[in-house]
């Protein structure tokens, strides 16, 4: 799977729908390699054009995030929170997770997709993951090839199960999408296979920068 233009899916009732790939789709074919670590890498030189995560403070792993959280002997509290760091094209809070407190089955997070913005395709392996919108409208693309969708928005819950190939875009240029996350796994991003959507093969393990 390669970082090309992709054409935004409108005027398209909401719901759940089989995708017809000729006619309904978001990005010119190509037949260049890499997956999402490569992805990562090219999202990464467009943060500056987004804005939204200082320059310096986008890079996964790179940040200290127990400096956010208070310890109270058993209870742990992030007070409010703002956006610090980035992934695969969404933006992050600091969260609670292994990298933070002691927790061993269970990360939380808020999450932010930018106006037009795109999750490119991943599979989250053994571990469950659900979502609660708070803003915006988003479709998650799935199943064997991405050809399922699915849209929500703000005030939807979305439950996505251990090995779901999916994509995610905001289906606004204006807006953005805000979600809390959850998912069964302390350790957030560290088991989150590339998929390729015109293959349906699953890659490697992307690790975190």
């Amino acid at each position: 799977m390669c970082v090309s233009t992709w054409r935004q899916h409108t005027g398209n009732r909401p719901g759940v729908w089989n995708l017809d790939r000729d006619s309904r789709s978001r990005r010119p074919k190509c037949t260049e390699g890499g997956g999402l670590a490569r992805i990562y890498t090219v999202l990464q030189s467009r943060r500056a054009a987004i804005g939204a995560v200082p320059a310096g403070r986008d890079i996964v792993g790179a940040m200290d995030l127990t400096q956010f959280v208070e310890h109270h002997g058993g209870i742990s509290v992030i007070r409010g929170g703002e956006t610090v760091r980035s992934w695969n094209g969404i933006q992050y809070q600091a969260g609670l997770s292994a990298k933070n407190v002691n927790v061993r089955h269970l990360s939380m997070n808020v999450a932010t997709v930018p106006p037009g913005g795109v999750a490119y395709a991943h599979v989250h392996v053994g571990f469950e993951v659900m979502l609660y919108i708070l803003h915006g409208r988003v479709r998650h693309d799935f199943g064997d090839r991405l050809r399922q969708s699915v849209e929500n928005a703000a005030g939807d819950f979305i439950y996505i199960e251990p090995g779901v190939p999916h994509e995610v875009f905001n289906l606004s240029d204006a807006e953005p999408v805000v979600a809390v996350v959850a998912r069964s796994d302390a350790d957030e991003w560290s088991h989150i296979a590339s998929y390729d959507r015109d293959t349906g093969a699953v890659g490697g393990i992307v690790a975190p920068e």
